[in-house]
Formats: C-alpha cells, sequence, structure tokens
C-alpha cells in the first residue's frame, strides 16, 4: 500500500486502480452470503446469477492489485534503500496483520459458529491467539512477496535483468507481445495446479502463491521501464478485445454441459484454470492500459481515500459478517437484504476509519498508516 511516487512523479493510474479493485473487494464480500457458496453468514436464499457474475470478477481483482503492489515497490525501492524499505513494510504490512489477526479475524469466527460460544469476550479469549490471517491472507502474501521483492530488484538491474527488460521492450511493441506472456502464466499455473491442487489460501499453497507473485513480479517489470509503460496504453484496445474473447472462453466453458464421458477431472480443471488465466491476464492488460492511457491526475479526496483504503480493507470483512449475521434474519428479499448490507457496512467501514483510525497516532500505526508528525 505503498504511495505511488518516482522522483516527483505520481503514477496516478495506481492509484485509482488500487481504490477501485479494493471497492471491488468489499463488494465481492457483501454479496457472498447470497450466491449461494459456504460462507461465515448465509443467507437461507441465494442466487445462482449472482454467483455466476462473482465467479468472473474473482479472476481480475486481487491478480491486479499483486501487480500494483509489485510497481509500487519497485517505485519505493527506487527511493530508498533495501534496509528502510524492508523496516517500512515491517511497520506497515506485518504490524497490521498481527493486529488484524488478533483484534479483527476473531468475530468472524464468533458469528460463523455462534453456538459454541458464551459471548464475543469469552470467544475473543479463545480465539485472539490463534493467529488466523482469514480475509488478510493478502497481506501475508504481501509481507513475503515484499521480502522477495528486494533480491528482484537487484536481479533487474544486473546484466541478466537488462536482458530481461530489453526483451520485455522489444515484445511490448507488438500488439500481442505482452499478451504472449499469457501463454507462460498458463503453463505455470497449469503445473503447480497439477502439482498441488488446493484451494487454500495459505503462503505454501506453490499453485496460488506463485500465480500471484508473477503479477507481483510483472508489476515491478512494468513500471522499471517507461516504453513498456507507454506501450500498454498503446495497445490498450487489443488486450479489450482479448478480454472480450477470454471473457466468452470463460463463460463459454463455465456454461457448457457436462464433459466428464468425454474429459477426465484432470483435464476439466486444467481447462478451467486455462480460461481462467485468460481472463486475469488479458484484464490486467486491460485495466492498466485504459488507466495509463486516461488517468493523469490524483485528485485531494483521493489522496485521502487511497491512505484510508488500508485499514477499510483490513476491517471490512468483519464488519460486513457481523452486519450480515443479523440482515439474513430478516423477512426480505435478496435485493434489498444486500443493498442494506452494502450501505451499512460501508458507512461503518468509512466512519471507523475516518474518526477511529485517522485522527489517533496509535491507531495509525497498528493499521499500517503513516504516523504524522506533532505539527501536524
Amino acid at each position: 500500500m505503498s504511495e505511488i511516487l518516482l522522483q516527483n512523479k505520481r503514477y496516478s493510474e495506481l492509484d485509482w486502480l488500487r481504490v477501485a479493485l479494493i471497492f471491488a473487494v468489499f463488494l465481492h464480500h457483501v454479496f457472498m452470503p447470497f450466491n449461494g457458496d459456504d460462507w461465515h453468514v448465509m443467507n437461507n436464499e441465494s442466487s445462482k446469477v449472482l454467483d455466476d457474475i462473482m465467479v468472473y470478477f474473482e479472476q481480475l481483482r486481487l491478480q491486479t492489485l499483486f501487480f500494483i503492489a509489485g510497481a509500487a515497490s519497485f517505485l519505493l525501492l527506487q527511493k530508498l534503500p533495501a534496509r528502510k524499505f524492508l523496516s517500512s513494510k515491517f511497520h506497515r504490512l506485518f504490524i497490521p496483520l498481527l493486529v488484524g489477526m488478533i483484534l479483527i479475524v476473531p468475530p468472524q469466527h464468533y458469528y460463523e459458529n455462534i453456538t459454541e460460544y458464551d459471548s464475543l469476550a469469552s470467544a475473543y479469549g479463545q480465539l485472539m491467539l490463534s493467529f488466523d490471517s482469514n480475509h488478510l491472507w493478502f497481506i501475508e502474501f504481501l509481507v513475503i512477496f515484499m521480502l522477495l521483492a528486494v533480491p528482484f530488484r537487484y536481479l533487474l538491474t544486473s546484466q541478466t535483468g537488462n536482458k530481461l527488460q530489453q526483451w520485455l521492450e522489444r515484445i511490448s511493441h507488438h500488439r500481442f507481445g505482452l499478451l504472449s506472456l499469457v501463454l507462460l502464466l498458463i503453463v505455470l499455473r497449469g503445473a503447480l495446479k497439477y502439482i498441488a491442487p488446493s484451494d487454500s489460501h495459505h503462503i505454501e499453497n506453490l499453485s496460488l502463491s506463485v500465480f500471484y507473485l508473477f503479477f507481483f513480479f510483472a508489476g515491478m517489470c512494468f513500471v522499471k521501464s517507461e516504453l513498456i509503460w507507454r506501450a500498454l496504453a498503446k495497445h490498450r484496445y487489443i488486450y479489450l478485445a482479448s478480454l472480450l474473447v477470454s471473457s466468452t472462453l470463460f463463460y463459454g466453458y463455465y456454461y457448457s454441459p457436462d464433459l466428464s464421458p468425454y474429459l477426465s477431472l484432470t483435464a476439466r480443471w486444467q481447462l478451467w484454470w486455462l480460461v481462467c488465466t485468460l481472463v486475469s491476464w488479458s484484464g490486467l492488460l486491460t485495466m492498466a492500459g485504459f488507466a495509463i492511457a486516461h488517468i493523469k491526475k490524483t485528485p485531494t479526496w483521493l489522496y485521502q481515500t487511497n491512505e484510508l483504503i488500508y485499514p477499510f480493507y483490513i476491517l471490512h470483512q468483519t464488519v460486513i459478517v457481523m452486519l450480515a449475521f443479523y440482515i439474513v434474519q430478516w423477512q426480505a428479499s435478496i435485493a434489498l437484504k444486500s443493498v442494506s448490507l452494502l450501505l451499512s457496512a460501508f458507512v461503518v467501514c468509512a466512519l471507523l476509519c475516518y474518526y477511529l483510525i485517522r485522527p489517533f497516532k496509535v491507531t495509525r500505526y497498528l493499521f499500517g498508516l503513516k504516523v504524522l508528525p506533532v505539527s501536524e
């Protein structure tokens, strides 16, 4: 969640994308009680249409957030020595992760298994030291990725790294050059899913962590070169066309008839990961390309939003679970419940960030914000 600055240049496109994508994560979790999946709190009725939409956007959000984090880490490493960079990440990633696991995550388990506890207070006593990252696995991944960013940045400045960068710049001139990298990503993901098919959101699940690491390193490589950055904008309509094709293939396979008589379960899963990866990579290039081409400024209101979006992310799922526990019990339609949950959760999270976390040094530090000088 670093400040996107390099040599007094602000990459406003990354500010906008980060805020928009984290809000998209918030929306995803707001609708989780109503899509029929086995989530923390579930509504009695569910919407298949909602689930069909949500499964698509799962291929776009976090992948691009890791790309943004990779770009931000490279830019910050251009300004800070490695020691200060790692110290900053310890305070602004690891400490909030620890605070989140101890204070923020336990209520989710309480409301999910409320009959097993006497009260929320007693649940805290049992859960606060279990150190379950839950929805904060994204930050857990970032902690590890930031450690890897330091040697990768040195690699990029080495002779080998320069050759890699020159190759990326050459292929970026071609309309389908950067798109072709999806072939490498498909092979990588398919092989890892074959070896480690788990869907676990733990860092040791290589089929997930290495997949996201690819996007993180791509962010570092792409932002290092102004030529590649401009190429993303130049070929954005090609990327958009590829996203439309990928999306058609995605839903074509998603709604395909039963293929079990013709393909093994392993083959069907490999096809699924293939179409998902096509959407993820083409979606990343499309969003980055259009943002780079059309977003040139960070308005005043976005500076503060860009800062507070981090504690907002830390808080949001717990607030959603707590509110959803009561809202799903209403005798009302899915539409009314989901809108009520959306509005109430957003207001609660925004108020907590603005009035409880933002003004105070202790809460700013615990939730990963820069501690303001006394004069401010």
